[in-house]
């Protein structure tokens, strides 16, 4: 269905190819994973299946992509849009109407497609993805995982047999990121769909796909059975990563697989204490805390209320973010989470509440003050991006901040090596605007950092880098939280859980509390370890080396 002959790319401008040689044949009916290190050239690839590179983005493609026989080359991603659908990160930026069901006919009315086989189409996809009892529903109404689906559908209906999807998970919570994976297996094993999906949250996907594809850097692609080629892959899950600690043959891809391996492990280390080993290389235990901090200080939120008109999203929440310590908020999407986090920083509605940073009342501070004390890296990190490249961002962020030159690249040559600072922040991959946007407002050190989602678009390393260095700043006295879905990330860095549901906060504790006693929020050692409290592969290797 889908085959690269021998392709090379080369973005205008660039010093050097993103592509280079790729060879690559994905039959009818297949769910191929997409993998490599942020900012490899995972959307340029697929990009190239409809034609979108280099139609749209320019630069120069040598060899030949054809899509059901049909050369990208001599045929626009409009001549291609019957036949392959695109869904990016973000499906609330490319729906065109207000409602599901308008949605679902757009693409066939452009496609000049009878009224009479609309109607049939859009029931039997309302139906196929489960969505029957959303068709009236606006779509800025629905949850994540329900958008996702919503635009899943759209290009469904429109007859794509070939889907597309750019980190379609990483926005997330848990049981969304399920339904969606559901919904295209179901399309993959029933009706034959080719879906190409590029993903950094590799424990969620690897166990379903028929083959992986790894960008290995330089250009080059490496294609196999996913087992085998995580089998040496630089970017690993951390079942993965267990099972390669334990040398456990075959290697593992979910956590099911994991735990009829496990047994014996479980029982060798049933007598160790898991909070005696850090949970990331380096870091610091939960027996050995980190330096202490005066007290009273750090953020304290009080009645916190926050409401878009009739809609209250956040209720009347106390909340507490420690000066020393890295505080996740968690739940599902929707559960009011980045409400708060705007409301927090000062730019977000309150409808009441007040709130402090080190004992210093801001509810009519004015907003510079804000400011100085509380940083936001909100989900859209264009939204903290506005000058013509990389290097101009970095020196406004060092004038604003600490002054020192150089601070602010230092940090994201941290997060993101490699990353050409000539480039305009558009031209970067998502993880690398992430990157400079997280290095945008470290620079300035400011007492309180609040995260919006700042994993998604990373890769493994990029994740531990961000770690280490949200960890070195609590090592500091800053108060740190990070709204997530991630459960690998939260349970490598984090000190404290919030969990949200319904805008209230439902659940606070130690983050090895609230991780190992969830089934919707556990890590993957914790479900395979489970009932021992292990939270991460760095713990178990720590302990495994004093275990004779």
């Amino acid at each position: 269905m889908i085959r690269f002959s021998d392709v090379t790319f080369t973005h205008s401008g660039a010093r050097r190819p993103t592509l280079v040689g790729v060879d690559l044949t994905v039959p009818e009916g297949e769910f191929a994973l997409v993998a490599g290190r942020t900012g490899v050239g995972k959307s340029t690839l697929l990009g190239a299946v409809n034609g979108h590179v280099p139609h749209f983005t320019g630069g120069r493609l040598a060899g030949r992509v054809e899509v059901a026989g049909l050369d990208t080359r001599q045929h626009q991603p409009r001549d291609l849009a019957r036949l392959v659908g695109v869904v990016g990160q973000n499906p609330l930026t490319g729906f065109v109407t207000d409602s599901v069901e308008e949605e679902l006919a757009y693409g066939m009315e452009q496609l000049g497609v009878a009224s009479s086989v609309m109607r049939a189409r859009v029931e039997e996809t309302l139906d196929l993805l489960g969505i029957a009892d959303l068709r009236r529903r606006p779509l800025r109404t629905l949850s994540g995982g329900q958008q996702q689906r919503v635009a899943i559908g759209s290009v469904l209906a429109a007859g794509a047999r070939v889907l597309v999807l750019d980190e379609p998970t990483s926005a997330l919570d848990p049981t969304s990121a399920e339904e969606v994976l559901a919904a295209l297996l179901r399309l993959v094993h029933d009706l034959g769909v080719t879906c190409l999906i590029a993903e950094h949250r590799l424990e969620r996907v690897a166990e379903y796909a028929d083959r992986m594809v790894l960008l290995t850097g330089g250009g080059a692609v490496r294609v196999g059975p996913v087992a085998e080629v995580m089998a040496d892959s630089p970017i690993a899950p951390p079942v993965v990563e267990l099972g390669r600690l334990a040398g456990w043959s075959p290697l593992p891809l979910s956590v099911r697989q994991a735990r009829r391996q496990a047994g014996p492990w479980r029982q060798r280390l049933a007598a160790a204490d898991p909070e005696r080993y850090p949970r990331a290389p380096g870091g610091p235990t939960s027996q050995s805390p980190r330096p202490p901090v005066p007290d009273g200080t750090g953020l304290t939120a009080r009645g916190l209320t926050v409401a878009y008109g009739q809609t209250v999203a956040v209720r009347a929440v106390d909340f507490d973010l420690p000066a020393g310590q890295i505080t996740v908020l968690m739940g599902r999407n929707g559960s009011g989470k980045s409400s708060l986090l705007w409301a927090l920083s000062g730019v977000g509605p309150k409808r009441a509440g007040r709130w402090s940073v080190d004992g210093q009342p801001l509810a009519e501070a004015p907003p510079e003050t804000v400011r100085r004390l509380i940083r936001l890296v909100p989900q859209n990190a264009a939204d903290l991006l506005y000058l013509d490249s990389v290097a101009a961002e970095c020196a406004a962020a060092d004038a604003d901040g600490s002054g020192v030159g150089g601070a602010c690249a230092s940090l994201l040559d941290q997060l993101a090596p490699g990353v050409d600072h000539a480039l305009n922040p558009r031209d970067l991959s998502e993880g690398q605007r992430l990157c400079l946007a997280v290095a945008v407002q470290l620079t300035s050190q400011p007492p309180v950092l609040l995260l919006d989602e700042p994993t998604r678009g990373l890769d493994y390393p990029a994740k531990a880098a961000l770690g280490r260095v949200l960890t070195g700043l609590a090592d500091q006295g800053r108060a740190i939280c990070v709204a997530t879905h991630d459960a690998e990330f939260a349970a490598a860095v984090a000190d404290r859980a919030v969990v949200m549901a319904t805008g209230e906060s439902i659940l606070v504790g130690p983050v090895n509390t609230v991780l190992t006693t969830s089934a919707i929020f556990a890590s993957q050692v914790a479900k395979v370890m489970s009932p021992q409290p292990w939270l991460t592969v760095a713990q178990l290797a720590a302990a495994d080396a004093e275990t004779p």
